[in-house]
């Protein structure tokens, strides 16, 4: 076969590539993570909320774990975006992220440093149920997420897979904010921290294996 009998033959019934594909799998992936978060609160919210709704500090550690962990899904979900197409790249979500794990961390050391009691900050509130809840209410989003960079073109799977975990980890999370906060910096930055971390970890030890092409 010639060259261009060749040429001719490959370049024969092409179709133009949809260019909103990629953004409508990214954005009904990110519909459904937001539904089902969402569907978690109204749950939460029949079930009833905790005793000291009321309270001006239950806010006020609620209002500070909500900002930490929609933070996280907003800067990840920004680079979870870009993340499914080669070549993407962006430090501004990282460095977000960084800030908000090193402002709450930095929080918690200090906290602590002031507490009388160790044990009564870093386990005085739900800890099973975060530890429990915020993975098992990150199931739905990450896979929704995981389908929606399978129609891109990923190329870092590890990077894309943990993103995908840390998102998913962190949309978990704020389901579990709206019913209990916890009452101390200490305690969001452990219990609220360190499973969306564990998502990530998660994610990124899965993200080879379920986004290879």
């Amino acid at each position: 076969m010639k060259t261009d009998e060749l040429i001719e033959m490959l370049g024969t019934n092409l179709e133009p590539v949809k260019g909103g594909q990629l953004r409508n799998g990214v954005l009904i992936a990110l519909t459904v993570a937001v539904g089902t978060v969402a569907a978690i609160c109204l749950t939460w919210g029949a079930l009833g909320m905790p005793t000291d709704w009321q309270s001006g500090d239950h806010f006020g550690f609620k209002a500070i774990a909500l900002i930490f962990t929609l933070g996280l899904a907003g800067a990840g979900a920004s680079v979870l975006f870009k993340s499914a197409r080669p070549g993407q790249s962006g430090r501004r979500p990282f460095v977000l992220i960084g800030l908000l794990l090193v402002a709450v961390v930095s929080a918690a050391i200090v906290a602590l440093a002031a507490s009388d009691s160790f044990t009564s900050s870093m386990m005085g509130g739900p800890w099973g149920s975060c530890l429990i809840c915020i993975p098992i209410f990150a199931v739905v989003p990450f896979v929704a997420f995981i389908w929606a960079l399978r129609k891109g073109a990923p190329t870092n799977l590890i990077l894309a897979g943990a993103i995908a975990g840390l998102v998913a980890g962190a949309l978990g999370a704020a389901a579990v904010v709206v019913h209990q906060a916890g009452d101390s910096i200490p305690f969001i930055a452990l219990w609220y921290g360190g499973p969306v971390a564990l998502c990530a970890l998660v994610g990124a030890i899965l993200g080879p294996r379920l986004l290879r092409w």
